[in-house]
């Protein structure tokens, strides 16, 4: 393990809990290492902060050991794990003059350099910049707040909201965190189920204070049909875990992209004509297991399988409620889905009826 210089640019990553998170930052550092070339002496510093050291000890990265009574008091007065990503940063700004935290979901397009060159002082680094706040006046953010942001002056309808899988800053703006921490602490019992209070005190933190850049070109954040790219990503460490420095795992790095697998339009389209002599509420389904089954040229795609065939019956579920194991059996039997699916048809209907959601 490397010890930071704390004159560079700092790339900081939060890891803790189930190995997934953990898989998912080896990736995305990984990922970071190979765009930046130079594995000797890289030009930035990689620190993770983590609950355990072993998934990181072949990486070039400096681990700093979080224990629990640390981890309660960052998520204090109301137990919220999102607030811990601004105290986390608010610290590292302490000693460093730019730093750049970065969700566990993510890898990078081009090299990481790119996201430093976008923190200047006076400017908020996000991994997107969204709509307006008074875009969906259902949202239970506007709903519960706006009212006491607009007495305030911190806010109004057209505020831009934030994603913030990135938060990048110099150390001059670091005062943002302590207003956007304050926020967290004084809001989330008025939105206690809003999932994103974190991102929204960002963004009313920096509101008419700090300019906004994102950086969607250099990261991709797969927040969304995250199932199928964890599925990639655990293809590659089981195939390159050993080494995931060498060669081979390196050029593999370009492969885990950031496309959802898909077969091309004219397979979807007999998947949607076979579908057809099957019950209507089973037709996107088995379309959805077809995706899985297409033998994508490229093995990361391949691996998404389990994930299509998951996502599949997750989705059946929530249309049409669960349905019961004979039943998901006789519709994977039906003679046209037995014909098409072929060998994968026992693979499919061993992993769904073992799958919690069956």
């Amino acid at each position: 393990m490397q010890h930071c210089l704390p004159s560079r640019p700092q790339l900081v990553y939060l890891a803790f809990g189930p190995a997934t998170y953990h898989q998912e930052a080896c990736f995305s550092i990984v990922s970071a290492l190979a765009h930046l070339g130079n594995l000797h002496a890289p030009a930035i510093d990689i620190q993770v902060y983590t609950d355990t050291a072993e998934p990181y000890a072949r990486l070039p990265v400096t681990v700093h050991l979080l224990d629990e009574a640390t981890r309660t008091a960052w998520n204090a007065p109301h137990g919220y794990h999102f607030r811990s990503k601004h105290v986390l940063l608010r610290q590292v700004l302490r000693d460093c003059p730019q730093a750049v935290l970065i969700d566990t979901d993510t890898f990078f397009r081009h090299s990481p350099l790119q996201l430093f060159q976008r923190v200047k002082p006076g400017t908020l680094l996000c991994n997107a910049v969204g709509g307006r706040y008074g875009e969906d006046q259902k949202c239970l953010l506007y709903k519960n707040l706006l009212g006491i942001l607009a007495e305030r002056g911190l806010a109004d309808c057209q505020m831009p909201l934030v994603n913030s899988g990135v938060i990048g800053l110099c150390a001059e703006n670091a005062e943002v965190l302590d207003r956007s921490i304050a926020m967290m602490d004084e809001f989330h019992p008025l939105a206690r189920s809003a999932y994103t209070l974190e991102e929204f005190c960002l963004a009313v933190a920096a509101y008419r204070h700090l300019a906004l850049a994102g950086c969607t070109d250099v990261i991709h954040h797969y927040w969304s049909r995250k199932a199928q790219f964890r599925a990639k990503i655990q293809a590659w460490l089981r195939k390159h875990g050993d080494d995931p420095l060498g060669e081979a795992a390196l050029a593999d790095v370009l492969l885990v992209n950031d496309q959802l697998p898909r077969p091309p339009a004219w397979q979807r389209l007999g998947y949607r004509a076979l579908s057809l002599t099957l019950p209507s509420r089973e037709r996107q389904f088995v379309r959805e297991l077809l995706y899985g089954c297409y033998p994508y040229p490229n093995e990361f795609d391949r691996a998404c399988a389990p994930a299509w065939w998951d996502k599949a019956l997750e989705n059946l579920n929530h249309r049409h409620g669960q349905m019961a194991p004979e039943e998901l059996r006789q519709c994977l039997r039906h003679p046209s889905l037995r014909l098409s699916l072929g060998e994968r048809r026992k693979d499919i209907e061993a992993h769904l009826l073992r799958a919690p959601h069956a």
